[in-house]
């Protein structure tokens, strides 16, 4: 058994039409699939990703209209990047976000890789990696009727980066439950890598023991996915985290793919998810993510369920 790399993160919105012009009209992603959060379908579930939605280049957002702000600290999901072709597309996206009135920092060197980290409207953290010297696990391919160049369109999730209060208990599970293996360390963190490494395929782990917990709330992550190739491998999964004494979902129907949660040691949600049958399984691949699209087990309540989201027009 061998984790692929991430599978998908998953934060928090308050406004989910004002996060769907940001990430697809700015950001240049493809809303692949609205949907609802399966466990409470009142809110929207919004997937941005490359041209086809393929795993490991979902961005997701459950829509909590009431979230309030989000006071940062350590046992949490701190940043989420973003792959980019080479070292030239950070140069573009530097500009626009100059243009663009976007928060961002300046061009840092992160675990040998070019990077750029920036802000959204609700202050979600973000970070765009070059993929310029990048060797691992392959990226996605950005969406060719975005308004950004395809050359420097996003191509998927780089690194996620996880803020802890007990950098050791997290190693742990990284190492010896889910078998990632150390790839080295830079300023304060400590890089793990799974699958065929790279950037696709990391966490950037930190040591906050004097910082508050955070307190989640709009711009936060709420979880990150690692990629497992079907299901039969995703129930051998399954057994390995009952043996290691933590306490979980067992396997649940996603309907996209099927999933496995866990939280770990410094309460931070993982989840385990498969491969397919991905996001074309209920639609066209030309017009992914312009209805609301419900599993099979929420389509008899659709008109109950169309009748508590606010309107949300995503054609394009």
């Amino acid at each position: 058994m061998n984790l692929k790399g991430i599978h998908h993160v998953s934060a928090i919105t308050a406004d989910a039409e004002r996060n769907y012009k940001f990430y697809t009209d700015f950001l240049g992603m493809r809303l692949v699939k609205k949907t609802v959060n399966q466990d409470a379908p009142s809110m929207y579930h919004l997937f941005y990703a490359d041209e086809k939605g393929n795993p490991g280049t979902d961005l997701t957002f459950f829509e909590i209209d009431r979230a309030g702000h989000t006071y940062y600290g350590n046992q949490s999901i701190s940043t989420t990047s973003l792959r980019v072709k080479d070292d030239q597309a950070l140069d573009y996206w530097k500009k626009r976000f100059e243009d663009n009135d976007i928060a961002h920092d300046s061009i840092q060197l992160r675990m040998g890789r070019k990077t750029i980290a920036f802000r959204d409207h609700e202050e979600q953290r973000l970070m765009l990696v070059s993929d310029e010297t990048n060797s691992g696990v392959a990226s996605g391919t950005p969406w060719n009727r975005s308004s950004v160049p395809v050359e420097y369109g996003i191509q998927g999730l780089g690194p996620v980066y996880l803020s802890v209060q007990d950098l050791p208990a997290t190693e742990k599970v990284l190492t010896e439950v889910l078998g990632f293996s150390e790839a080295g360390s830079y300023d304060q963190f400590k890089v793990f890598s799974t699958g065929e490494g790279g950037t696709g395929a990391e966490v950037h782990l930190e040591e906050l023991p004097d910082a508050p917990r955070e307190k989640p709330g709009r711009g936060s992550v709420h979880h990150v996915a690692f990629r497992v190739e079907d299901e039969e491998e995703l129930k051998k999964w399954h057994e390995k985290i009952q043996a290691a004494g933590f306490p979980n979902s067992g396997l649940v129907d996603r309907y996209y793919f099927k999933s496995l949660y866990f939280r770990e040691s410094n309460h931070i949600l993982f989840e385990l998810a498969t491969d397919g049958p991905g996001f074309a399984t209920d639609e066209d691949v030309e017009s992914l993510g312009e209805t609301l699209a419900l599993p099979p087990f929420l389509e008899d309540k659709r008109e109950e369920i169309e009748q508590d989201l606010k309107p949300l027009n995503t054609k394009k």
